[in-house]
């Protein structure tokens, strides 16, 4: 059993661990504060570009565009995936990264044949660790989403699409629903099916909409431009949500460690109360004891003199 010295020594241990624990909740609030509100101004213009895209499909029948196509794709084994995966840069977040990395397994073992891409230290060091080959790593810190990264990643994958070197891009990362629930999220960025690009009612409307476009120069090129922006925009939507979901997670785990630091503390305070009591009363029994047996030898002194 540990004495009372050795007691409040792993108190003050666990106090300031606490102190840290708690700091990285208040950093991880603060930073995903920030990451939404990001998020919510930019957001919506991608919103728009999406449904804008739709309308058009609808309202111009046989676009002939390697972005699109008017059937469900089929899943076959042979087919090559362009997989981004986004993680964070850290641990100490719960089950966030390897939920992600999860998935991405999942994906890898049903298409072998898929290429890897990476964002995220802790990702960059797992399939490394697996012997997992990443075509590309990119090195930018997952901390700080920006546009111009999120137009590099497209550019990137854009271009081995446009090439057939991948058949598919997915884009695996976390999306926050709530400050409590994140969910892993894979999305086949490209190619789009016409099905994912109705309207809210799920209704065509072509008389409508073709009346309320003119294209120029063409159909065709006014796609393959709009489409380059809007997976750019996906990607960054999905970086910054992926940054909100780590801050997210963070915060829950270090919220749940500050609750088991406090519960630790409450035991270790009753156990150094009770080792304390202890001594006190070892104490208070010696120094009786100790005053009991020189009473009695002064009173065998009496008794002899």
């Amino acid at each position: 059993m540990l004495n009372a010295k050795e007691i409040r020594t792993r108190i003050k241990s666990i106090q300031d661990t606490r102190k840290i624990t708690n700091a990285m909740y208040m950093i991880a609030s603060s930073k995903m504060r920030k990451a939404k509100a990001e998020l919510d101004k930019t957001r919506p213009y991608f919103n728009a570009l999406n449904n804008e895209i739709g309308q058009i499909l609808q309202a111009v029948e046989g676009v002939d565009s390697p972005y699109f196509t008017s059937k469900a794709t089929s899943d076959t084994r042979d087919e090559t995936y362009g997989l981004l995966v986004i993680t964070a840069d850290k641990g100490l977040a719960g089950s966030y990264n390897k939920n992600v990395i999860r998935q991405a397994q999942r994906l890898l073992s049903n298409h072998p044949n898929s290429r890897l891409f990476v964002v995220g230290e802790y990702g960059r060091r797992f399939f490394t660790s697996q012997g997992i080959p990443i075509v590309k790593s990119f090195l930018y810190t997952a901390q700080n989403p920006t546009m111009d990264r999120a137009r590099e990643i497209s550019s990137i994958l854009l271009d081995l699409f446009e090439k057939k070197e991948i058949d598919k891009i997915y884009l695996i990362y976390s999306e926050l629903k709530n400050s409590l629930v994140t969910d892993v999220v894979t999305s086949c960025l490209l190619p789009f099916e016409h099905s994912q690009l109705l309207s809210s009612d799920g209704k065509e409307n072509k008389a409508d909409l073709a009346t309320a476009f003119e294209f120029y120069p063409s159909i065709d090129a006014i796609l393959d431009n709009v489409v380059e922006s809007w997976v750019s925009g996906f990607i960054y939507s999905a970086l910054v949500d992926s940054f909100s979901s780590e801050q997210s997670a963070r915060m829950t785990a270090m919220n749940a460690a500050n609750r088991n630091a406090e519960k630790i503390l409450a035991d270790l305070t009753l156990q150094y109360n009770w080792v304390r009591q202890a001594t006190i009363t070892q104490e208070i029994t010696e120094i009786t004891a100790g005053a009991r047996a020189q009473k009695m030898k002064r009173q065998k002194e009496g008794q002899r003199s």
